[in-house]
C-alpha cells in the first residue's frame, strides 16, 4: 500500500493537488494457459511486461530486473471491466432538474472507497463510474481504474478515455421530476420531449455561438455548460449510456437520437433487448445488460437470460455489468451463466466483461484483450474463470499487482488506525518522532518558498 509523505498530506488537507504518479510496473509471467480473447487460448505461454505494457507473448521469454511470477496451472485473462458501476463516488444523482449535462461524477471522486479493493479482489481492473438515473440527460460519468492504496483522486482516472455521460428512460425521471416535481416528464412521451427540447436548444446554443464568432463585435452568447455538453454530444465526442428496459423506449430514443445525428451510444440494462436485437445491430447500438436480474419493478417484469446471447448472436456488442458493489465481485460467474442461457463460446462470454465493455467505453485500443503493446491490466485465476470453482489469485493494472489473494493483509482499508494514540502513522506515515518543526519547515518551503 502506498505511503505519502508530509508534503503530499498537507496538500491533501488544503485541498491542494499533487501531480498524480501513477507506478507503472515490469514483470515476466511464466507457464500460464493465457486466455487472450481476441486470438485464441494459448498454453504454457509467458507474457512480459515492461513499463506497464504487454512486450511479449510466448514461450520461453526472459526479463531482466522484473519479477516473475510462476503461473504453472493458473489461468492469465484480461482485466475484467464493469460498464457500469457507482463505486468511487459519493454522489450519484443531481436530480434537480430533467437536463444536468453540466455536472460530471469526476468532481465527486472517493479513491478510497472499499468497493475498489472488493472489485480488484474479484478481478475487475476498469469500471465506469456513472452517474444515476433520477434524470432524462443526467452528468457524466468517468472511467476509473482500480489503483487501490491512493489519497488521490487523479491516480485513479483513466487519463485519456473517451468523455461518457448518462442518459435514463421510463420510471425514474418520470418518479423523480414528474411525480416528485409536477414538471416534465411525467410521462414516457414527456421523456422524449426532454431529450428533442435538450437537443433543439443546443443547436440553437451553438448557432448562436458561429454567429458571434463570425462578427465578433455582436454581443456573444451567455455560456453555458449545459449546452456545450449537449453539443459535444451531437459531434460525436461524448458516448451516451442510456439507462433502459422497455423495447418501445429503446426503439424511441433510437429514432431520436437518428433525427440529431448522434450515433454514439450504449444502452445499458436493456432488459428487453432482444426483442429490438436486429435494430440495435442496424444502428451500431451496444447494449450492456445484467446476466438474469429481471422482475424487480414493474417495468423490468419480463426479460430473459438468453438476452446477452441474443444480442450477441445478433451482432450487437453486448456486454454484462454489475450496477452494484457486490456483484462486481464476480462477473466472471455472470458472463459464465451465458453459456448456460444461450451456448457462447468461452471467448465469447469473457468477450463480455473484456473486450466488449472496453469497445463501449471506448478504450479498446488500450484494454481488454492480451495484446502486445496494450496496457498490462491482467488477471492470474485458479481453475478457469468460467468454472464455479474460479478464484482470482492476483490482479494486476498497469504491470503492477494490486489485488494479491496470499500476500495481503487481511483489511486493507487505507483509512484505518489500528493505534488511536498514532494518528495518522498506520495511513500517513507523516513523520518520525521528533521530527515536527522540520516536516512543517519542508511544506511550507515547498507551498510557499523559503519564509525569513
Amino acid at each position: 500500500m502506498k505511503k505519502y509523505t508530509a508534503i503530499t498530506a498537507i496538500l491533501l488537507f488544503f485541498g491542494l493537488s499533487a501531480t498524480a504518479q501513477v507506478e507503472k510496473g515490469s514483470m515476466l509471467i511464466k507457464n500460464a494457459t493465457v486466455l487472450t480473447v481476441t486470438d485464441g487460448t494459448k498454453s504454457n505461454t509467458d507474457i512480459l511486461v515492461e513499463n506497464g505494457k504487454i512486450k511479449r507473448i510466448g514461450s520461453d521469454l526472459k526479463a531482466r530486473n522484473a519479477e516473475t511470477i510462476d503461473a504453472t496451472g493458473m489461468y492469465v485473462m484480461p482485466g475484467i471491466i464493469d460498464a457500469h458501476s457507482h463505486i468511487a463516488i459519493d454522489a450519484v444523482n443531481e436530480a434537480t432538474n430533467p437536463v444536468t449535462a453540466e455536472v460530471w461524477v469526476g468532481d465527486a471522486l472517493n479513491p478510497m472507497d472499499i468497493g475498489i479493493y472488493r472489485a480488484l479482489a474479484g478481478g475487475v481492473t476498469i469500471s465506469h463510474a456513472m452517474h444515476g438515473s433520477a434524470n432524462a440527460v443526467g452528468g457524466q460519468c468517468e472511467t476509473i481504474k482500480h489503483r487501490w492504496g491512493t489519497y488521490d483522486a487523479e491516480e485513479i482516472r483513466m487519463q485519456g478515455a473517451p468523455r461518457t455521460i448518462k442518459f435514463a428512460l421510463g420510471e425514474n425521471p418520470m418518479r423523480v421530476h414528474g411525480e416528485g416535481g409536477g414538471i416534465k416528464p411525467r410521462t414516457r412521451m414527456g421523456i422524449e420531449q426532454v431529450f428533442r427540447d435538450a437537443f433543439n436548444d443546443a443547436l440553437e446554443y451553438k448557432k448562436a455561438w458561429a454567429t458571434y464568432k463570425s462578427n465578433p463585435n455582436s454581443t456573444p452568447p451567455e455560456y453555458s455548460l449545459r449546452m456545450e455538453t449537449l453539443g459535444d454530444i451531437i459531434d460525436g465526442e461524448i458516448i451516451v449510456h442510456c439507462h433502459s428496459y422497455r423495447a418501445d423506449e429503446i426503439y424511441m430514443l433510437l429514432n431520436v437520437l437518428e433525427d440529431f445525428g448522434v450515433k454514439r451510444i450504449c444502452f445499458q440494462h436493456v432488459n428487453e433487448g432482444f426483442k429490438v436485437a436486429p435494430e440495435l445491430a442496424e444502428y451500431g447500438a451496444m447494449a450492456s445488460v445484467f446476466s438474469d436480474w429481471w422482475a424487480y419493478k414493474f417495468e423490468v417484469y419480463y426479460s430473459t437470460a438468453y438476452n446477452a446471447a441474443i444480442l450477441t448472436k445478433n451482432g450487437v456488442v453486448t456486454s454484462i455489468n454489475s450496477d452494484s458493489g457486490e456483484l462486481i465481485r464476480h462477473l466472471y460467474h455472470e458472463a459464465a451463466k451465458t453459456q448456460r442461457y444461450g451456448n457462447l463460446s468461452d471467448d465469447e462470454a469473457l468477450s463480455l466483461i473484456t473486450i466488449n465493455p472496453a469497445k463501449q467505453l471506448g478504450i479498446e485500443d488500450r484494454v481488454g484483450s492480451i495484446e502486445v503493446g496494450k496496457e498490462a491490466d491482467l488477471v492470474i485465476f485458479k481453475n478457469h474463470p468460467l468454472s464455479i470453482y474460479a478464484i482470482p489469485q492476483k490482479t494486476i493494472i498497469d504491470g503492477v499487482v494490486y489485488f494479491d489473494i496470499d500476500a495481503d493483509a487481511d483489511d486493507m482499508r487505507v483509512d484505518i488506525s489500528l493505534d488511536p494514540e498514532e494518528k495518522f502513522d498506520a495511513t500517513f506515515d507523516y513523520y518520525e518522532e521528533g521530527e515536527d518543526d522540520r516536516c512543517m519547515e519542508g511544506v511550507f518551503e515547498f507551498l510557499f518558498g523559503t519564509q525569513e
